[in-house]
């Protein structure tokens, strides 16, 4: 007997599968179905735009730059003979080779053009930095920039009639005991920049402490905190920027601590001044 047959039930194996959808269906009611989301447009974090505009404009100031460098250089490489005894300063010096008489003028050359250079060199920095800084930050060194240029003056000033002179007498008698000395231009002419250039940079310990105090990153009682370790790092650095002798670290160690001493005080000065203002 069917149990099929009166009931007219089919039977599981005769029923007719459902035919799936056609695929373009499908694909409707799937894109029916979905939630449109908002999409992000990629957007560069630094704009293409942008990125040109300051690269010109540094290769602009940089080109400027270096036409004002070249022009000093051809002046100082023509007018050679006028500086020749300010920078020998009456020493007899030998030279080693024909090609050391060039390389001692371009040594000389070079540093008088930079030296020259340095105030054009500044403004056209100042040109390109200044659009990118906070109003405090451009205020600051708008103000102090003119201060910079001076205490770098005073710190070839104060190598070259102080510190050279007297570090050069010293070395060159500590070795007239025992042996012939005789200098060559081009010891001689690096033992110049040694002792007149690094000092030059030391010298704008203070402003560089008056900096980092207008952005919050120094303060006076920090300052007088490390004193000990300032004064260490300072001998340290003496004695690499400096010729191996205790006379010319020495004359080198006194004026920074003389620097950090008013570093502070002027730091002091500031708060105080800040101080009143926010009162």
């Amino acid at each position: 007997m069917d149990p099929y047959e009166e009931k007219n039930y089919l039977s599981p194996l005769d029923k007719n599968e459902q035919e799936p959808p056609p695929l373009r269906e499908a694909l409707v009611e799937i894109t029916n179905g979905e939630v449109e989301q908002p999409t992000l447009e990629d957007k560069p974090i630094f704009p293409l735009d942008s990125i040109v505009e300051h690269v010109a404009e540094l290769r602009k100031q940089i080109i400027k730059g270096l036409a004002v460098f070249v022009l000093f250089f051809i002046f100082a490489f023509s007018t050679i003979n006028i500086w020749f005894p300010y920078v020998t300063r009456g020493h007899s010096l030998i030279i080693l080779g024909p090609l050391e008489v060039v390389k001692f003028y371009m040594t000389i050359s070079t540093t008088l053009a930079f030296g020259l250079s340095m105030p054009f060199l500044v403004h056209f920095l100042w040109s390109f930095v200044k659009p990118g800084l906070k109003e405090e930050e451009s205020r600051f060194l708008g103000l102090y920039a003119p201060v910079m240029f001076v205490l770098f003056l005073l710190g070839i000033a104060f190598g070259y009639f102080v510190v050279n002179p007297l570090s050069y007498s010293f070395l060159v008698s500590l070795g007239a005991a025992n042996f012939d000395v005789m200098v060559s231009a081009s010891e001689y002419m690096h033992f110049l920049i040694m002792t007149t250039v690094p000092l030059g940079l030391l010298f704008e310990l203070p402003i560089v402490a008056l900096f980092l105090s207008s952005i919050g990153v120094l303060t006076a009682a920090s300052m007088k905190k490390i004193r000990g370790w300032s004064y260490i790092a300072m001998g340290v650095g003496s004695a690499v920027i400096t010729p191996p002798d205790f006379i010319s670290q020495l004359l080198v160690l006194i004026p920074m601590i003389i620097l950090y001493e008013i570093s502070i005080h002027l730091v002091k000065r500031m708060e105080r001044k800040q101080l009143e203002s926010t009162a």
